[in-house]
């Protein structure tokens, strides 16, 4: 059966080769060693192709072109000088250019040290090279000869000449091609790899070949495979003689072989010492069982310093790991393709950057961070912006905040402080948003009141009204009041807290019907917060701002009246009484008091017929104080609020505890678009706000008039239309998808997070 398999296959393979070729073709490239993008990207590439045909003309057997891309072929050298390692301070002639500095190879012969073909950084003078005059700040020439992996004895002519421009000069140029440098690095890998067991490389030479790589990542870094490759040999150098680079190791860049970070794990644990918080974040980078989400990378810094404080919250000082049995072996891949990779044994460790028990108890924690820097990362995703902004400072975690003691806050935190002391802490919403630095919105909506308020939490700073504890929003064209200390990370209000506010609300709309507060009204209002002793001193300080900002806005009464309507009796008539009790608290009962009052009657659907007599009596059961007839005329009825009203909010009947929550259900008009009677689809947007969701994911930025055109055939209004979205957005994944700064801004990123 095998035989006869066999002959089979002997038989397709002749009629592939001696066939008629066919007219299509698939054309791949190969290469004998992965590269990065950045490399094949880096050089023009010249290939070499050998073609298959397929044997007839009734198969449909394709003709194969295989393409190699190694450059040219090496060109042959008359030149039978020993190639040797030219030292820093040695100074040569080389095809005409006078060279005052060394470090690379030079000669005619010298095998690489994989075994195959020529070092590729040997520089053969006998090899011809154009005596060109190429300025080193201009683009040295370059063309087709270069390949993936260039040597000097592949170039052209005219790359040759290039390169030799490059080694005479300080080689400090950033836009010299990148394959230049690298035959460049190619030398310093053969020289410190070949003597890397013996004292041929001094230490003197060794720091100095350090020292130049260490500039050259520093000045190539802008490519992302030469920061890669001569970072990793820089890490390799410091393993070859740690004693002589101890106090180098912080210069050298992160790296992606991680070699010196599975000796720092190895030896920590084999001398039972626990993983603290930075060698926990450096396994989960080094790990294969876990990748870092775009918060990490984006936002490195910030989310090393939140890694640190919560793995420590955690773990403490660390992480006991116990030693694994499997020993540590470490493999160096070079750049250059005339060198094998380089083990390094240290069997003396154990490897337990293989174990996956620590790292599943480190990724809840990396994951943690990256919900926690999601919005603060999307916000730099955005094109012109900074970590310095405000809106970024006020979407990091607080402890970042504080730790970063940022001027904006203190700044902020300086004028609140003196507000409070000065003025109550009472202000103009615009006066507040001017400490943002941002130009102000046409609108507050939830992104705006979301950043005001991070802003006042991370300065300890609280706001009335908050819409969280609150139950409202203030507008672009209101004011607001601050307060200290604000109602800190944990507040959670008590029911006597929502009962007094809402006391206070109604207070606050009887005292300002006349269009100003008196004194003694608002001392009234004050009194039913200081009076009972179930506030905390946190809640307390809310209401006070809350009454301010109350007694310092116009009275929302809409959707009042028919919400009376729906109180029994003695609900009603312990309404009126409270109306009464605020509006004479002032001791006086003029003509001009009685109209106000009976708009208020008129406005929340009350008899306005009937405030005479509830004034009556209500004036005539109460008694004079004797600190206050002194100060009205004989024929003036005095009237104080006895402590039945003052701790009216304690009473155990239901019309104290549910009547005012009853009217005051709703504090805000709806939004327009939140009005909408259209169907609304299973994911929390009506039919029409949907479709021009679908519309505008369709690219990543509109103008505002194309926007608007959209908006006028499904009948919505830009800017409700945005809010609306928006708000759906932040319920579904805590952040905005548009952003409304003239055009119209889609955040796709966001857009991905909402299709999951």
């Amino acid at each position: 059966m095998e035989f006869v398999i066999g002959i089979v296959i002997i038989y397709f393979l002749y009629k592939l080769v001696s066939g008629k070729p066919k007219s299509s073709s698939i054309t791949r490239s190969t290469s004998s060693k992965p590269v990065t993008p950045d490399i094949q990207s880096s050089y023009s590439t010249s290939s070499r192709s050998t073609t298959i045909s397929s044997s007839n003309d009734n198969d449909d057997l394709a003709t194969f072109t295989v393409h190699t891309s190694f450059g040219r072929e090496t060109e042959k050298s008359t030149n039978k000088q020993k190639g040797r390692w030219v030292g820093e301070s040695e100074q040569l002639t080389i095809n005409g250019r006078r060279f005052t500095r060394g470090l690379f190879y030079f000669g005619g012969v010298m095998e690489s040290l994989s075994g195959y073909g020529t070092e590729p950084s040997l520089v053969d003078d006998k090899l011809p090279a154009l005596l060109m005059s190429v300025n080193i700040g201009s683009e040295l020439y370059t063309d087709e000869s270069f390949g993936y992996w260039p040597s000097y004895a592949s170039l052209s002519e005219g790359c040759r000449g290039a390169y030799l421009d490059f080694l005479a000069s300080d080689r400090s140029e950033p836009t010299t091609p990148i394959g230049y440098v690298f035959i460049y690095f190619y030398g310093f890998e053969r020289r410190i790899i070949e003597n890397r067991a013996n004292k041929l490389v001094s230490d003197q030479e060794f720091l100095t070949i350090f020292e130049e790589v260490l500039r050259l990542n520093q000045v190539f870094n802008a490519n992302r495979s030469f920061r890669g490759y001569s970072a990793n040999f820089l890490e390799l150098m410091a393993l070859l003689r740690p004693d002589l680079l101890k106090h180098r190791t912080k210069e050298i860049p992160e790296t992606s072989n991680g070699l010196s970070f599975k000796v720092k794990l190895a030896t920590t644990i084999a001398n039972n010492q626990p993983v603290d918080a930075d060698l926990a974040l450096e396994w989960l980078k080094n790990t294969f069982e876990y990748s870092l989400k775009t918060p990490a990378r984006r936002c490195e810094d910030e989310f090393r310093k939140l890694f640190n404080i919560r793995f420590t919250k955690k773990f403490g000082d660390g992480i006991s790991v116990k030693p694994n049995k499997t020993k540590l072996s470490l493999t160096y891949h070079s750049a250059s393709n005339g060198i094998h990779s380089v083990e390094i044994n240290k069997h003396d460790l154990p490897d337990p950057s293989l174990l996956k028990a620590p790292i599943n108890k480190l990724i809840p924690i990396a994951e943690l961070c990256t919900e926690e820097l999601n919005s603060y990362s999307r916000y730099l995703g955005k094109a012109d912006t900074s970590e310095n902004d405000i809106a970024a400072l006020m979407l990091l975690p607080k402890e970042l905040v504080n730790e970063s003691n940022s001027p904006v806050i203190e700044s902020f935190k300086q004028w609140a402080e003196q507000l409070i002391q000065n003025n109550m802490g009472l202000t103009t919403v615009q006066e507040f948003w001017s400490q943002t630095g941002m130009p102000l919105p046409k609108a507050i909506n939830k992104k705006e009141i979301e950043l005001l308020t991070n802003l006042a939490t991370k300065a300890d700073i609280g706001i009335a009204p908050d819409q969280r504890f609150h139950f409202t929003k203030f507008k672009v064209d209101g004011n607001i009041v601050l307060f200290s200390p604000g109602h800190g990370e944990f507040f959670e209000p008590r029911p006597a807290f929502h009962q007094v506010m809402l006391a206070l609300r109604l207070g606050a709309m009887v005292a300002t019907i006349d269009g100003t507060v008196d004194i003694d009204e608002e001392q009234t209002l004050r009194k039913l917060i200081e009076h009972d002793d179930k506030l905390s001193p946190t809640e307390k300080n809310s209401l006070s701002a809350y009454l301010t900002w109350r007694l310092n806005s116009p009275a929302n009464t809409v959707g009042l009246s028919a919400r009376i309507e729906l109180l029994n009796s003695n609900q009603t008539e312990f309404l009126k009484k409270l109306i009464i009790s605020i509006a004479l608290a002032d001791g006086k009962v003029e003509p001009s008091e009685i109209k106000q009052i009976e708009k208020l009657y008129t406005s929340l659907g009350l008899d306005k017929s009937l405030v005479a007599s509830d004034v009556h009596n209500v004036t005539t059961t109460r008694r004079p104080t004797s600190s206050s007839t002194s100060d009205v005329g004989p024929n003036k009825d005095v009237f104080q609020l006895d402590e039945d009203i003052l701790a009216m909010h304690e009473s155990d009947t239901s019309d104290a505890k549910s009547m005012l929550a009853n009217i005051f259900t709703v504090d805000d008009e709806p939004e327009p678009e939140q009005k909408s009677s259209l169907a609304t689809k299973p994911d929390g947007l009506n039919i029409t706000h949907k479709a021009l969701f679908d519309a505008l994911i369709t690219k990543a930025v509109w103008a505002r008039n194309d926007v608007n055109e959209l908006c006028i055939k499904l009948q919505l209004m830009v800017d409700g239309a945005i809010e609306t979205i928006n708000d759906w957005a932040y319920e579904k994944v805590d952040a905005p998808v548009l952003d409304d700064d003239g055009d119209i801004y889609v955040d796709l990123e966001i857009v991905e997070e909402l299709k999951e």
